[in-house]
């Protein structure tokens, strides 16, 4: 996107999507909530002041945020510590692809119920404009769908789709609709519009609605979530519910109905620009996350003494020295779950197989599981990147005489930031190497 050059990749600074919504909650005040400022618990404050104002005082204070978006929801917590009130990851960041998006497939399931599943798709695929009309009138009725409305909901199909149903059936959309026997839920009016009942609308949403709280709820349930060292779970204090989604009005009351006597649910002003806002703040002082948490466990395969007993016979190497080698040995750098500061760094050393090697290529793997396993060929193991070490070939035509002479190179990969980053160093000569994290191609 032309943001930032290879030689000067500092121009550009990675922010989390979580840590940058958690940043904004963090800063908001009484006058950017939404509505609901005495169900946050925070009615007899001045309008200006910090909704987590008290909270800022108290050590262990911890909040949740769900950023509910159109494909995922992502759920975060976070705890305030130090004077600064600085952020520590408490959970990793989770969630699941139950976005808004949901309610839509649950309105295509309808369709193609009431009008046939071939019919949809033969209209989708030969009027793919007319269909996204269609999705895009069910998106309106969507975003103004409430909880506590009374009359229909009414959605305009384009003519295109009464026209090819016609073609297609060769009957009216009125006999699709009178066919499929819910005249109290969905109905053709006489004006060419759809109309779904409140109940019928909230039949689509529940699926999506459940899995949300379903994720929320495994959260809420973690006992890694407590309020200080050796104390017993505890209720997180807040949930702000922010991004796109959350400004359903359905989304909201679910939330607040089967978590507001546990929590304090509080919900922004322009919910949608919470990331944004927080991205801002993140670029102003990143030093205000003081502590994350691995998604993954993170490793290199490598070479290691053959143990018998220890190692299973079919990774035995012998090399032409006669030295016995257990190969795809995961080398475990980073564990799921691990808490890493900013900056913090693992460090390992590699040796070149040959005097006039110009390049090291290290495989890195990955897995979800926090006892990790031994090997890279186990399941669940993936390859998910690599480190280039690019070796100085005018150093290496120095050393090829001298064969006495072992080269180490010491590579640093620090996990504490939003990126990964990686540097190397040629011990003997003092000289950097120069390094590439490829994460985007797994071929070599």
């Amino acid at each position: 996107a032309g943001l930032a050059s290879p030689d000067h990749p500092e121009d550009l600074l990675i922010v989390l999507e979580p840590e940058a919504a958690s940043l904004c909650c963090r800063q908001l005040r009484l006058y950017q909530l939404l509505h609901q400022l005495h169900s946050a618990g925070c009615g007899d404050h001045p309008m200006a002041s910090l909704v987590l104002e008290g909270a800022l005082a108290t050590p262990w204070t911890q909040y949740m945020v769900v950023d509910c978006g159109g494909g995922t929801v992502d759920i975060t917590v976070h705890e305030l510590s130090g004077e600064r009130a600085t952020l520590r990851e408490l959970h990793k960041a989770s969630g699941g692809a139950c976005g808004s998006l949901g309610v839509d497939r649950e309105f295509e399931r309808l369709l193609s119920a009431v009008f046939g599943a071939d019919f949809m798709s033969h209209f989708r695929r030969k009027r793919p404009a007319a269909y996204v009309e269609l999705l895009l009138s069910f998106e309106a009725r969507k975003r103004s769908a409430d909880p506590d409305r009374d009359g229909p909901l009414t959605i305009f199909p384009p003519f295109a789709f009464v026209e090819a149903y016609r073609k297609f059936r060769g009957k009216e959309v009125e006999h699709a609709l009178r066919k499929f026997g819910r005249p109290g839920e969905v109905s053709w009016s006489s004006q060419g519009m759809l109309r779904l009942s409140p109940q019928l609308m909230a039949d689509l949403f529940r699926p999506t609605l459940d899995q949300v709280c379903q994720q929320v709820e495994e959260v809420l349930r973690s006992p890694r979530l407590r309020s200080g060292p050796g104390a017993a779970p505890s209720a997180i204090q807040f949930l702000f519910l922010v991004g796109g989604f959350a400004q359903s009005l359905m989304l909201q009351n679910r939330v607040r109905s089967q978590f507001g006597s546990r929590v304090k649910v509080v919900v922004p002003q322009a919910v949608g620009l919470t990331t944004l806002r927080g991205a801002v703040l993140y670029g102003l002082d990143p030093s205000l996350v003081a502590s994350r948490r691995s998604k993954h466990t993170l490793g290199v395969g490598v070479l290691k003494r053959f143990q018998p007993g220890q190692h299973p016979q079919d990774k035995l190497v012998t090399l032409s020295d006669g030295s016995a080698w257990c190969c795809d040995v995961l080398d475990v750098l980073v564990v799921a779950d691990q808490p890493l500061g900013p900056g913090e760094a693992v460090t390992r050393s590699y040796t070149p197989a040959s005097a006039r090697q110009t390049n090291i290529i290290i495989h890195i793997y990955c897995c979800s599981d926090s006892n990790p396993p031994k090997f890279v060929t186990d399941a669940g193991v993936t390859r998910c990147g690599t480190l280039r070490l690019a070796l100085d070939s005018d150093d290496h035509a120095r050393r090829a005489g001298d064969a006495a002479k072992t080269r180490e190179i010491v590579a640093r990969i620090e996990f504490g930031g939003t990126e990964l980053a990686a540097s190397a160093q040629d011990i003997a000569s003092g000289r950097c190497v120069r390094t590439q994290l490829d994460f985007l191609s797994t071929a070599v």
